[in-house]
């Protein structure tokens, strides 16, 4: 995340209340214990679905995030 705490503090509610409106499938996610930044994991149908959730949360679309990975994970049980 860029160095503008007060920036993220105000942008976290909005950002809480993107995910609880875009019910991205099993959603987990949160800060790093060091708050460098955050790490969320969720299903989607495909790649295009997930970039979509992912560049239009607030923090993206508010420039607060300076880098941004969307990968897929294979999950191994």
């Amino acid at each position: 995340m860029k160095n503008d705490p007060g920036k993220i503090r105000d942008i976290i509610p909005e950002h809480i209340r993107y995910t609880k409106n875009s019910k991205p499938i099993n959603y987990s996610g949160g800060p790093f214990s060091d708050r460098g930044g955050g790490l969320i994991l969720f299903e989607a149908e495909n790649m295009e679905t997930a970039t979509e959730l992912v560049i239009n949360d607030p923090f993206i679309t508010r420039e607060v995030i300076k880098t941004r990975w969307v990968k897929e994970w294979i999950r191994e049980l």
